[in-house]
């Protein structure tokens, strides 16, 4: 399939594709004209690396990632490692740790909101 379907089928603009590939993440062959071209396996590739993405790796540690995960499922391939295991181990403590700023801002927020809304109905 050439660029066009998959940033349709994928829901990814094609100049995030082209950045895909310059970073290592995704590879396509050429046509003679020079046309990008992928394979089916393409889809579930680009999902994969959007929710790595969503979840706050950058494309350095998605390219990491990626050999060790298989794009249908997400399961792990032969080349995962116990030492790549402890790296996600820490980004999801990463992850945690933003949640929780996270949480207490909106806490904050909340109160501010109930202040605020009380002070507003009282005027």
């Amino acid at each position: 399939m050439r660029i066009g379907e998959l940033a349709r089928r994928s829901g990814v603009s094609e100049r995030s594709l082209r950045y895909y590939e310059q970073q290592g993440l995704l590879r396509s062959e050429r046509t003679p004209g020079g046309h990008r071209e992928y394979g089916e396996w393409a889809v579930d590739r680009v999902i994969r690396i959007q929710s790595l993405y969503a979840a706050g790796l950058n494309s350095k540690k998605i390219g990491h990632v990626l050999p060790c995960m298989r794009d249908v499922d997400a399961g792990p391939t032969e080349l995962t490692s116990g030492q790549l295991v402890d790296e996600l181990i820490e980004e999801r403590a990463r992850i945690d740790r933003l949640i929780a700023d996270l949480l207490r801002s909106r806490e904050v927020l909340d109160e501010f909101i109930e202040t605020a809304s009380a002070a507003v109905k009282a005027s």
